[in-house]
Formats: structure tokens, sequence, C-alpha cells
């Protein structure tokens, strides 16, 4: 028999304000405690000194994480100009310095060749697998390995403050799958200065904005208080990107089941992703064909 999961039956979403330091593992678990959730996971990792919007989802609504990983995502984050570290963000090792400082036109003419559909190699120190192991371990262990290039699309990326010489403030909007510490060491190699990450700040993923966001230290104030509960997003806000249908009552007990069930559906393409509510509630998501939709993924929210 499987072992029940401890803690309650809780599906929707928190939208946390992470603070530098925890790790996003980390967070999850202080929500999921503070919450007495029974399930937990979050939609995109941000390292942990970074900060801002990371998604919390609960319950059923971890089944909607994937849209959340896959919709758009922006960062502001600051470029320290003239250095580049083993890590490409503050926390690594100094390896390589340059004098050059380009002006504000250089960057703004070098950010151009980053956005649309680019390839981006990792930072050595990522969470990518080589022969089964994370880069991290093996970088630390001062292994240097040819990472393969990944595709990205990059929808802006605008410089949109200059403090001084050495730092310049970017802001990047782009799809999954994006390193920003590999941005600012590709762009500070093609301005020939060098450069790395100092800070950065994730300000909305999808449909969750960083302003929405919970900070810890107010999670741990209202832990395992109603308060908290408050805060929790319906289910649902993980499918804001996807076109809605309405289920039949027949075709709802049908998708509950995992079968295609009867949809009223207007605007809506053949095969094309989307779904289903039934009574407000998220039933199923699944391609629509031809009056019904084709589950892949049912919500047991009750009902």
């Amino acid at each position: 028999m499987a072992r029940r999961r401890k803690g309650r039956d809780i599906s929707g979403w928190l939208v946390v304000d992470k603070p530098a330091g925890p790790t996003s593992t980390a967070v999850v678990n202080k929500v999921r405690w503070a919450l007495d959730a029974n399930k937990a996971g979050h939609a995109g990792t941000l390292d942990p000194e970074a900060t801002g919007v990371l998604a919390i989802a609960l319950g059923e609504a971890t089944k909607t994480v994937p849209f959340i990983t896959d919709a758009l995502k922006a960062y502001v984050f600051t470029v320290r100009l003239g250095a580049a570290t083993n890590t490409d963000d503050a926390e690594g090792e100094i390896i390589a310095t340059r004098d050059l400082r380009p002006d504000d036109e250089a960057i703004k003419q070098a950010l151009g060749a980053f956005v649309g559909d680019i390839e981006q190699v990792p930072p050595q120190f990522s969470a990518v697998k080589i022969d089964g192991e994370r880069a991290y371990k093996r970088a630390r262990s001062g292994e240097e390995m040819a990472l393969a290039a990944r595709p990205l699309f990059v929808e802006s990326l605008l410089l949109i403050d200059r403090p001084d010489a050495d730092h310049a403030v970017l802001e990047m909007v782009c799809g999954k799958g994006g390193y920003v510490r590999s941005i600012a060491r590709d762009l500070g190699a093609a301005l020939g200065c060098h450069g790395h990450v100092t800070e950065l700040r994730r300000t909305w993923s999808g449909p969750f904005d960083v302003e929405d966001g919970l900070s810890l230290a107010r999670i741990e104030e209202m832990a395992r208080t109603p308060g908290l509960h408050d805060f929790v997003l319906p289910l649902e806000t993980g499918l804001a990107d996807l076109p809605e249908v309405a289920a039949t009552a027949e075709g709802a007990a049908r998708l509950r089941n995992g079968n295609p069930g009867m949809v009223l559906a207007q605007g809506i393409d053949y095969g094309e992703e989307c779904w289903a509510a039934f009574d407000g509630r998220a039933v199923a998501v699944g391609r629509y064909k031809a009056g019904e939709l084709h589950p892949s993924r049912v919500f047991n929210t009750g009902g």
C-alpha cells in the first residue's frame, strides 16, 4: 500500500518574492510547511542569490507547472563589466579582467545579437547533466566541460540603467531554459571587456508578478493560520496562457475518468491545446478534437 503524504489537500498557487540566500527547494519546503500542504513544487528555479518571483504550485496545481515553465519570464539584472568569473556571477572566482569599458551606445548595439531565437551555452556551474552528473559538481572539482549550446527565445533585452562605467542594468524577457549568467558572460565577450552577473531579480513569470509575491518573513509570520490561505491563487491561474472551453456535465464526468469528453468551444482549432472547466473549476487539459477534449492532464479537485 502506498504511503499517504502528510499534510492537507490544498490545490492552488502561492507567489513568493524570494530573497537572496535560500535555494528554490528550501522555499518550496517552507511554503509547504507553512500551509501544511501535502504536495508542493515550483515553476522555474532561481539561483540561491537571485530574488523575485518564485511561483509555488500546491496539490493538483503541480500538474500545471509545465505551462508556467514554458511561459515568458522577465528578469532585471546587473552586469559587472571588466571581469569574468568561473561561475559567471559574483559568487565565483575572477578568472579574467580587462580595463575596457564600453559606452551605452556600444552596449545597446551589442544587445541586438541576443534577441530572437538564439543558441546559448549554459554556465559551467549549472544543473545541466553530463553523463548523468550535474555540471556544477564536475566544475567544483576543477573540470572544464564543453557544454552543448541550447536554444533560447529572447523577446527583448534592453539597457535600462548605467549606474557607473563598471555596471550595466538590463531587462530581459525570455522563454524557457534561459541562463541570465550566460547572457552576461556572452555580452561581456561580445563587447571585448568580459562580464558577469552581480544582481538578478525575476519580476514576473507567466501570469505571476513580483508585486503579488509574499516575502518569506511574511509567510513565516502567517504560517499555519487561515490568513496565509487567503493568498493562495486558484489552480486555474496556472492555465492563463491556454484557451478555455466549457465541459458539459457528462463531458466533465468522462474527463475526470481520463476519457474524451464533450465540450462547448468557440474559436478553438482542431488539435489545439486547451483546458476544460465545469462549474468554474478546471477539469482537464488536453487537445480539442471535433467537440471533445482528449485529456492529457486530469485535475482531481473534487466535484
